[in-house]
């Protein structure tokens, strides 16, 4: 099994989502695409930034299956500026989306014709170890002496964000807004914020967080979709590795880090 290292890198139209809405059948057959013959060469991944523990330890695994391919060292980010690097041509074979609203904008853009959801998600507020700031509810986080973070509304973790906050009336003024959900997370665990809003998948195993599931958490929902790009230079692993990861031994684990089914 070769080592990696995941690289961190730094309105959508209604017509838009019934495209991907209809794309997305969950019902497909995960395994139809490992019948069309067996993939070889290097397959390039763009995922968001909380499928990192996932995707390396799925990239591993289905190297295992399919020892002809070399999964490249996974690009990992946030979805929106996965996304913009792919309109602007950035290669790759596979995208995988945290949320709908973003893989539509490839759908848009014309980098993608069929997604398919693969996981789903949640939000928790996480704090350092031993809550310094006394958070105890989502409405601490409106405190003026409380520091929060949160992602940038343009990513998927700062949409479902301002939701939930929206649906709550809570009115929340971050001490800074970041790319990704992992920007978060880090700057909560080291202490430089009091609390943030991540994904329950984020704080799964890190001592180094404390996390509570806010209320009206279980209303804001991602749903992940991931993608084989229509320019894909490695067709047959694309297809593959989709398959895969939504396949019975890519959803055990994905189950493992946190992520809820489709």
């Amino acid at each position: 099994m070769r080592a990696r290292r995941g690289l961190v890198i730094a309105g959508v139209a209604a017509s838009v989502i019934a495209v991907l809405s209809g794309c997305v059948d969950a019902s497909a057959d995960p395994g139809a695409a490992e019948t069309a013959g067996a993939p070889a060469g290097e397959l390039t991944v763009f995922a968001a930034a909380s499928l990192q523990g996932a995707f390396d330890e799925l990239a591993a695994a289905f190297e295992s299956v399919h020892p002809d391919v070399d999964v490249r060292p996974i690009v990992y980010d946030g979805s929106s500026t996965l996304v913009a690097q792919l309109a602007e041509g950035a290669t790759a074979d596979v995208f995988a989306s945290a949320d709908e609203s973003t893989m539509a904008k490839g759908v848009d853009e014309g980098l993608v014709a069929d997604a398919q959801v693969f996981a789903t998600n949640t939000l928790v507020v996480a704090v350092p170890a031993g809550n310094p700031g006394d958070v105890e509810e989502l409405a601490d986080l409106a405190d003026e002496h409380v520091t929060v973070v949160l992602c940038a509304v343009e990513a998927p973790c700062g949409a479902a964000s301002q939701r939930l906050l929206g649906n709550a009336g809570v009115s929340v003024r971050p001490a800074s807004f970041e790319q990704n959900v992992t920007a978060v997370l880090t700057k909560v665990a080291a202490g430089e914020a009091d609390a943030g809003l991540v994904y329950a998948t984020d704080v799964k195993n890190d001592s180094d967080v404390e996390s509570f599931v806010p209320e009206g958490a279980a209303d804001v929902v991602n749903r992940y979709p991931i993608a084989a790009l229509d320019r894909a230079t490695n067709p047959a692993a694309a297809a593959a590795f989709v398959a895969f990861v939504r396949g019975p031994e890519g959803q055990a684990v994905l189950a493992k880090h946190g992520f809820g089914a489709p």
